[in-house]
């Protein structure tokens, strides 16, 4: 059982030091910018189908000489490459109208970084609801159940 709890342990202690990647909008509510994203997505994904690809990547053939300890030796050929890869040719596209999308709605991307941890100790517990003004020292508080709060420090 602990072998399979430590890895999401893990995870969710690496997103709590992770910074926070948002599409931001002064005074917007948080749940107003993910219906925005989603919107945007579901046009993205109208507008751009999907279009896979398949490509092998390049088989190389590598002779090696193995010698045991009398001093015999063998050469074997080591094959590396000539894996499957399979691809969405579109993805990029899509993504950019997805950025094209939120930007013409009034969003920009912003990245908060982690609040120190005196400052996630000391802070009352809490959630953005309406995306306040970022200040350059601005952070953000990861809760445990997957919102978050944006902390602007005094300077």
């Amino acid at each position: 059982m602990s072998r399979i709890v430590a890895p999401f342990f893990a995870l969710a202690l690496l997103a709590a030091c992770a910074p926070l990647n948002i599409w931001y909008k002064p005074g917007a509510t948080v749940a107003a910018s993910e219906e925005q994203l989603l919107n945007c997505r579901a046009q993205a994904a109208r507008d751009i189908p999907v279009n896979t690809r398949t490509r092998i990547t390049p088989v190389t053939i590598i002779p090696r000489q193995i010698c045991d300890g009398d001093g015999n030796c063998q050469i074997y050929h080591e094959r590396i490459g000539g894996e499957v890869i399979v691809y969405d040719a579109n993805a990029g596209l899509r993504d950019e109208v997805v950025q094209q999308c939120m930007r013409k709605r009034g969003f920009s991307p912003a990245t908060i970084p982690p609040c120190p941890d005196s400052l996630r100790q000391s802070a009352p517990a809490g959630r953005t609801t309406v995306m306040p003004r970022l200040t350059e020292n601005a952070c953000v508080i990861r809760n445990r159940d997957g919102t978050w709060q944006i902390v602007n420090r005094a300077g």
